[in-house]
């Protein structure tokens, strides 16, 4: 296994181009399937993750071609419905049933894998999926679905939570439909929004309403396109969080305000502060820093991708903060990690006072106290899954001493050569 050997306790300065984000680029890849022509996809990251996707499209048939950052797929014809094995899993997969639907009125594809942040229930995507008509069979293995005799047809179909891979699902199918489909109560993240805009340029006819609300309009074909995908907001926030964390300045190059103001707003609140430029968003810390009170929640509230790099930074604050979980079950691990490197982070499934959530009452893990500001001091971890690897990166970045992570392809997975980009910073961090 391989591993990062990590030497802290020093300011970082500089600047970091940021990457394509993972969470578009993945659904992008699959979306060229509903397509027989060519996509063209630029910015894309040189990740873990899209290497799984890219096997999966290969076996359904596509012919993808990688240069650096742009990244074809031609889907021409569909040679393989029927994917029920990869080497590696994450959870895209899934996505595909709708494009594969439309062109061959049959899919199977391999059950969910990806991060261990607690159970991701697909019954959301496969009720939605059901209303279109598709009929669907769950194995142990798979998910195997058959369109009914004329295709999928639209429907009105309501998420009982705003679920982002749902949402995503829905319109995938939906874009191929016969007749209108109306997605409400639709999660709206701007990785969603981007892969409308990569759909309507493929030739899709996708509205949004108030409140939480998705028409499409099915339309009997597709074209290829060539398109950029956007910069990644939550590498942006890891980075950001690590130059407030070590008393550093940070420029991210191509982070996006818009995509973030509800970091920003957090940024300020607890002492550090920002620069927009044309090019770019530049961190520094301004002041002590103050503690505050997060709820994660969808889009546009706190995402919950950026309440671990806020941990870290939470526990150099003088004074008690809070964070409380509102979209996964078991998402505290991490915690442990930074308890054992000198925080004093206590994690409860209670809700805090006047602010229950789905989870109150179900004895979940989905609140933290962080009482601050506590020296962090460097130790041997293991990467327990993206988020919390990157994590680990992080506080070992603001410890003391010199740190070992095992699991650096795990951190792989989901941010792009993540040491050699650090090492321009001034971090003193090599792979082993």
């Amino acid at each position: 296994m391989a591993k990062f050997i990590v030497k802290g306790g020093k300011p970082l300065f500089g600047e970091v181009a940021i990457a394509g984000a993972k969470n578009a680029a993945s659904k992008m890849f699959v979306a060229s399937l509903l397509t027989d022509e060519q996509c063209i996809f630029k910015s894309v990251p040189a990740i873990g993750e899209l290497e799984i996707v890219v096997e999966l499209l290969r076996t359904i048939g596509s012919q993808v071609d990688i240069a650096g950052p742009t990244v074809s797929a031609t889907a021409k014809e569909i040679v393989n419905n029927r994917v029920t094995q990869l080497s590696r899993k994450n959870r895209i997969p899934i996505l595909a049933l709708g494009p594969l639907l439309a062109r061959t009125g049959e899919a199977e594809v391999p059950v969910l894998g990806g991060d261990k942040i607690g159970p991701r229930p697909v019954d959301i995507h496969l009720d939605g999926l059901a209303k279109l008509g598709a009929r669907i069979e769950v194995t142990e293995k798979s998910f195997h679905a058959w369109a009914p005799e004329g295709g999928l047809r639209g429907a009105e179909i309501e998420l009982r939570f705003p679920s982002v891979g749902a949402t995503e699902n829905i319109i995938l199918a939906a874009v191929l439909a016969h007749g209108r489909t109306v997605i409400r109560n639709a999660a709206l993240e701007p990785e969603i929004v981007d892969l409308i805009k990569l759909l309507q340029n493929m030739g899709a006819i996708i509205e949004l309403h108030p409140p939480r609300t998705i028409i499409i309009e099915g339309v009997p074909k597709l074209h290829g396109t060539t398109h950029r995908v956007m910069p990644d907001r939550n590498e942006a926030v890891s980075f950001a969080c690590l130059a407030i964390a070590t008393n550093g300045r940070i420029k991210l190059r191509g982070a996006v305000q818009e995509h973030l103001i509800t970091f920003l707003n957090t940024v300020r609140r607890l002492g550090g502060e920002y620069q927009v430029d044309e090019d770019g968003i530049a961190f520094w810390r301004a002041r002590e820093l103050s503690p505050v009170e997060i709820d994660t929640d969808v889009h546009p509230g706190y995402m919950t991708d950026w309440q671990q790099p806020l941990g870290v930074l939470l526990t150099q604050a003088n004074g008690v903060s809070t964070i409380h979980e509102t979209i996964y079950e078991d998402r505290f691990a991490y915690t442990n990690d930074l308890n054992s490197m000198g925080a004093d982070i206590t994690v409860s499934t209670q809700c805090p006072p006047g602010a229950p959530c789905r989870f109150a009452g179900r004895g979940l893990n989905h609140f933290a106290v962080i009482k601050g500001a506590t020296p962090l001091a460097s130790t041997n971890l293991v990467v327990r899954d993206l988020r919390s690897g990157i994590v680990d990166i992080l506080a070992a970045l603001v410890a003391t001493g010199v740190s070992e992570i095992d699991g650096a392809d795990e951190i792989d997975r989901g941010y792009e050569h993540i040491d050699a980009r650090l090492r321009q910073l001034g971090a003193e961090i090599t792979r082993a």
